[in-house]
């Protein structure tokens, strides 16, 4: 079984293989790294001839795997793992036309934090988070930027964020991938993304190009900690992490234009999914250790909200009472989501992965106006579609 992530989560991990083993008599064999590492050495893995029976697959490489037949479909495997337990949206995840290559290991989506220390010392109401608008957000950072006197940004994140991007396509009535694998974006959405951006820089109520080169990764580094920005979009299982850096005093609202726009935009995804190799010599021990890591409640009492609320709705619930209030707030957010009828999460294509470093690349030419809204969209989307081959 083989992971990324550090030695915190290699800890709770093993609590749960712990319980696995004594239960079953199975040892499990386990390895982690850094995810930059960990993408090269899986695939190292698989080249060999010397892959692992249980593994976390990123999203954006399911499809590289599943299409060439590494990965086994759990539909060929009777019962062995029961999905019964997860919603719509967390069940296909993984899904590729009749086939499920994987199981989040865990679910979340991204969302607004606002920090309510700003808001309340600067008398600014924060917004309904059911019912704003990107307007809204809009004239929420200006006023908290005019209110501070330039001391505090009232909003900012990455351009370059895919998943910010996709739930922004969702709202303009498109899908960032197709059920198909083509690419379903077009460059007036991108171009539309860039500019709603360059107006809430001009405006002030967003931080100047080059704000986000000078900030570590983790949440103790982040703007909304340091107090110089008052809201920002975050993935959901890390906002424990982010209201303690904080202070304690964050809010956790929907992406705006959820309500407002063409149609939702939001969904339920995860961090990673589980997959079992297709070559495995242990697929039913693997079989076995998957359906624990799903559906019992004792598995995810070890290891928390690490990789997100738990793919099973009912161990989720069963589980949130033990949980900090803080990791209640986001396993309650995804609750809700999942109730709602959303738009489909579909896979990464084959080149898809690719995707994330031209965003990332054009994205930087257009905050410091190298380049043009319009010609950045259209040079991003001919290098997505000249990644998945169309």
């Amino acid at each position: 079984m083989v992971w990324w992530g550090d030695a915190a989560r290699a800890e709770v991990t093993q609590a749960a293989l712990d319980i696995f083993t004594e239960e079953t008599g199975i040892a499990v064999k386990t390895e982690y790294q850094d995810s930059g590492p960990y993408a090269d050495k899986l695939a190292t893995r698989f080249a060999a001839g010397d892959e692992p029976d249980l593994m976390a697959m990123r999203m954006d490489s399911l499809r590289e795997y599943a299409d060439r037949g590494a990965l086994l479909d759990l539909n060929t495997s009777g019962d062995a793992v029961d999905l019964s337990g997860l919603s719509e949206s967390a069940a296909t995840l993984a899904e590729v036309g009749d086939a499920v290559y994987g199981v989040p290991a865990g679910l979340n989506a991204i969302g607004f934090i606002v920090n309510q220390d700003v808001t309340d010392q600067y008398s600014i109401e924060i917004p309904d988070g059911d019912t704003w608008s990107w307007d809204d957000l809009a004239a929420f950072a200006k006023a908290i930027t005019d209110a501070s006197g330039g001391e505090v940004y009232g909003t900012g994140f990455e351009a370059a964020t895919l998943a910010n991007l996709v739930v922004w396509t969702r709202q303009q009535g498109e899908d960032f991938f197709t059920e198909e694998g083509t690419l379903g974006i077009t460059a007036g959405t991108v171009e539309a993304w860039f500019d709603m951006i360059a107006a809430m820089r001009a405006e002030g109520g967003f931080p100047p190009a080059g704000f986000f080169e000078q900030v570590g990764g983790g949440p103790e580094q982040s703007y909304i900690a340091t107090g110089d920005l008052a809201s920002q979009i975050i993935p959901t299982n890390n906002f424990l992490g982010y209201n303690q850096a904080a202070g304690g005093n964050l809010a956790l609202l929907r992406m705006p234009g959820e309500t407002t726009s063409t149609r939702r935009g939001q969904s339920v995804d995860c961090p990673h999914l589980w997959s079992i190799a297709s070559g495995s010599e242990n697929q039913a021990e693997a079989l076995q250790l998957l359906d624990f890591l799903t559906n019992d409640l004792r598995a995810s009492e070890a290891t928390g909200t690490t990789r997100g609320v738990p793919a099973n709705t009912q161990v989720a619930e069963d589980l949130a009472p033990s949980l900090e209030p803080d990791d209640q707030t986001a396993t309650e957010y995804l609750a809700g989501l999942q109730a709602e009828d959303l738009p489909r999460s579909y896979t990464y294509p084959p080149g898809g992965s690719a995707i994330a470093d031209s965003l990332a690349a054009i994205a930087v030419e257009v905050e410091f106006e190298r380049q043009s809204s319009a010609d950045g969209a259209a040079a991003f989307i001919a290098e997505a579609e000249g990644a998945l081959g169309q």
